[in-house]
């Protein structure tokens, strides 16, 4: 039963979102039109052009001492507004870089030209994570517009998370003072379903890399070559196709050793969670799941460590025919990690397995780009505690704590350097499309982040004190 005083916070919350929606979204808007994309330089003055966007909006609504802190890459938009120094202090993460649009051709619409669509809205970053840290800026504006603002609260959004944040570390490490908190809030991820709310309590870390396969010196002739020289992307694929064995495992050499352990009672409450596999294969399309021997599907994007091919290149690619033998081959290649496993043992695992495995025809390089390691949060927390008491009054039921398959390497980060537990209280849905053709954000998981957010302020200050 939610108290009287609850329910009257509710009540200006509500008028509040409702008599500003509209605003809220044009607003969104305006920041999902810039091609913030990180990972291509062509698009830097994009990057820093949404960078002093979300700067101006801070301003807006009344944070202080805002800045645009410089890096090695992209600036870090933080803010602040300290009411009062005996309250808890809140530190809202999050990023306004995104990932690059392609392939074009397979969007409904101009991912940088946002349309709403049955009551979603439609662009690239409008779940991950444009809309869902701008629930963040909307709230503060409503708690501080009607002078409800609870704890203490600080702003870090970064442009460098679609690329792996390698400029975060630094700048952490250097300004613990500065981010001083009690608590970081994190909206990256998603829920269940709109019926069915959660929390993520776990993630999966990352080890990410490029290989490159050399055979001749320039590319040749496959009528005069070919079955007496090395095709590079022949080696190539039978390579990637050997890291996996009949069962779905890995099959680089120690590679499970540190895996945890999750017991048949911690499978068994997991299991608990809402799935249904036949919804789940009508909404992508397939036939059958595909995954490692011995776990659910849920188990097997969760819990368990994964590698897959995210790109791969090499020789002609062009309209019609060019018949060669290409000089060279790639693929980009991630692997999800789950706890105990490290990202740079894991890498070099990989390096020399790859390695060892080519033939003497061919050359391997393998260049390490970026990783981060697995996290999992306490569900006894004061930090939990409130994120579930706030989704409890929003959505009319206790959510549900996960686990996920996503990597958000800086959670681990915050915490080895600041001392501080990460809430991932996002609201996004599997469903979204993030890092794919038409991402889209649901109006109403928009408009709900922004109702739940300032009930987290509350009762983390309740359960604070």
């Amino acid at each position: 039963m939610i108290n009287y005083l609850t329910l009257k916070l509710m009540e200006i919350i509500k008028k509040y979102v409702e008599g500003n929606k509209n605003r809220f979204i044009m607003e969104l808007f305006e920041l999902l039109r810039i091609p913030s994309i990180s990972a291509d330089k062509k698009y830097k003055n994009d990057v820093l052009k949404t960078a002093n966007l979300v700067k101006a909006h801070l301003d807006k609504i009344g944070i202080q001492n805002t800045e645009l802190c410089e890096t090695q890459g992209y600036p870090i938009v933080y803010g602040e507004k300290i009411i009062d120094k005996s309250l808890p202090t809140v530190l809202i993460y999050g990023h306004y870089d995104v990932q690059p649009p392609d392939p074009l051709e397979l969007w409904s619409s101009n991912p940088f030209e946002p349309e709403i669509r049955n009551e979603k809205i439609y662009a690239r970053g409008a779940c991950d994570d444009k809309g869902q840290f701008f629930m963040h800026l909307k709230a503060v504006e409503l708690m501080l517009k009607n002078n409800i603002l609870s704890c203490n609260v600080k702003f870090m959004i970064e442009g460098e998370e679609e690329v792996g944040s390698e400029n975060l570390e630094p700048f952490v490490k250097n300004n613990k003072e500065k981010l001083k908190a009690d608590v970081i809030l994190i909206s990256d991820t998603g829920i269940i379903s709109n019926e069915t709310p959660s929390i993520t309590t776990g993630l999966r870390g990352l080890s990410y890399l490029e290989v490159e396969v050399t055979g001749p010196n320039r590319d040749l002739h496959s009528g005069l070559y070919g079955g007496s020289v090395a095709n590079p992307i022949n080696i190539l694929t039978k390579m990637i196709a050997s890291l996996h064995d009949e069962k779905n495992r890995i099959t680089i050499p120690n590679f499970y050793e540190d895996v945890e352990i999750i017991s048949k009672d911690e499978r068994k409450e997991m299991a608990k969670a809402p799935f249904n596999i036949e919804n789940y294969k009508k909404e992508l399309n397939i036939d059958d799941v595909h995954g490692e021997e011995g776990y659910s599907t849920m188990e097997r994007n969760s819990i368990r460590p994964t590698l897959d091919v995210n790109g791969i290149w090499g020789g002609y690619i062009g309209e019609g025919a060019k018949t060669v033998i290409a000089s060279k081959a790639f693929a980009k290649i991630s692997m999800r990690l789950v706890p105990n496993q490290k990202s740079e043992k894991i890498t070099k695992l990989f390096s020399d397995h790859f390695n060892k495995i080519a033939p003497k025809c061919v050359k391997v390089k393998v260049t390490p780009h970026h990783g981060g390691e697995a996290y999992v949060s306490p569900t006894d927390s004061i930090g939990y505690n409130a994120a579930k008491l706030a989704m409890k009054d929003t959505f009319g039921k206790t959510p549900i704590p996960v686990r996920t398959g996503g990597s958000i390497p800086i959670v681990a980060l915050f915490e080895k350097e600041l001392g501080l537990k990460s809430i991932l209280m996002g609201f996004g849905l599997d469903s979204d499309a993030i890092h794919s053709p038409d991402e889209h954000y649901g109006v109403f998981n928009f408009l709900k982040g922004i109702e739940t957010i300032p009930l987290f302020f509350k009762y983390f200050k309740e359960l604070k004190n």
